[in-house]
């Protein structure tokens, strides 16, 4: 892990209180909090790997095309994805499962688009303003700079306060980095003044490649070059996530510009279920974050607190249930029409559009006749 002194963070790996000097324009934010918002944290990561390791499972016994692993990043999702307004849009890449669980979208259509069964996943306008997955790779980062200018020039910037205005969250890994798309979205964002947090989820691989040999500098130091303030947080800390999330969020909101964080995490698993991670990472690097592990760390801090053994007991049971829904839900997803394909180009009705479509019902119905 690449920390540096730009590192923020609060709860330690034993799960103490122990801000580092870069969080201290944060703390009070997390002083502020209720332990009842870190309860709500804790379920939400938990249910959102138990909902991981079903996705693996579906896929290894040939129920999903592909499937996207996320345990160990679920801190970083769920802490910035409850730091964000319900009026903020959010623009997810792959792997965003925690944030989307925050949001409230059902996990199921996910695992829908994994499947191979929808042609997009969901309504954005229908499931707070979280955009469909992306597997385009940064190729998000400029859809959201692109809908934060438009915040801004329609007026939803620094105008209203904190519980009407608009900003935008974007995520993205550190492979995104190495793409002209990401550098891109950083232009015009700062150029333009966009209410747009730019959230990376460095979980320090890029498929097999390493961190190291995609940057000789840490990565957060990238929007330095575009005059963007920048922080690099611990990823797998809730409460760095959240509070950080939520100031620059705010920041962003009452027309202070782009703002840009680094989580430093760690993807457990594999890349997605078609990557192999034994053939370049050893046992002892992943032991080295396995005991950094967010949900245990959550865990002893809310010990500590007081919560009892019950508290973690019936959220386990939950768990158990929650995965076997998914499970049973996932199977019964019924096959699409083929021809609602057609359906969703565009907004509106398109003459070639609809030609296809006609080419397509006359194709079927010779099929018809020919059987």
């Amino acid at each position: 892990m690449t920390a540096t002194e730009d590192f923020a963070s609060i709860l330690t790996p034993e799960g103490k209180l122990a801000p580092t000097p870069a969080f201290e324009p944060f703390v009070d934010r997390v002083r502020g909090a209720d332990d009842e918002l870190w309860r709500t944290a804790y379920r939400q990561m938990r249910l959102v790997r138990a909902f991981d390791r079903e996705g693996t499972n579906l896929q290894r016994q040939g129920q999903l095309a592909l499937y996207v692993p996320a345990e160990g990043q679920e801190a970083a999702q769920v802490g910035s994805g409850l730091a964000a307004r319900e009026q903020d849009a959010i623009f997810p890449s792959y792997r965003e499962h925690g944030v989307a669980f925050a949001r409230g979208l059902d996990l199921v259509r996910i695992l829908a688009l994994l499947r191979g069964v929808t042609n997009s996943g969901w309504d954005p306008a229908q499931e707070r303003n979280f955009r469909n997955y992306v597997l385009v790779i940064a190729s998000q980062t400029l859809h959201a700079t692109g809908y934060a200018v438009g915040q801004l020039l329609d007026g939803k910037v620094g105008a209203a306060g904190p519980e009407e205005d608009e900003a935008t969250i974007v995520y993205f890994g550190d492979g995104a980095t190495s793409q002209g798309d990401l550098n891109e979205a950083l232009v015009f964002a700062k150029s333009y003044n966009a209410p747009e947090v730019f959230f990376l989820q460095n979980n320090q691989w890029a498929i097999s490649v390493p961190v190291s040999r995609q940057s000789p500098v840490p990565l957060y130091r990238r929007a330095d070059g575009f005059g963007i303030p920048t922080v690099q947080i611990d990823g797998n800390d809730v409460m760095a996530s959240w509070a950080v999330s939520g100031q620059f969020l705010d920041e962003a909101r009452a027309g202070g510009g782009p703002r840009f964080i680094e989580a430093l995490t760690y993807r457990m698993g594999a890349h997605t279920t078609s990557d192999d991670p034994t053939k370049y990472r050893t046992s002892d690097e992943e032991q080295y974050w396995r005991d950094r592990d967010p949900l245990q760390r959550l865990e002893r801090y809310l010990r500590d607190q007081g919560d009892e053994g019950s508290f973690f007991e019936d959220i386990e049971a939950e768990a158990k249930d929650y995965a076997a829904d998914i499970r049973r839900r996932a199977l019964a997803l019924p096959d699409p029409d083929p021809i609602d394909i057609f359906t969703h180009p565009y907004a509106e009705a398109h003459e070639l559009i609809e030609e296809q479509r006609l080419a397509f019902l006359d194709f079927e119905a010779s099929l018809e006749e020919d059987a």
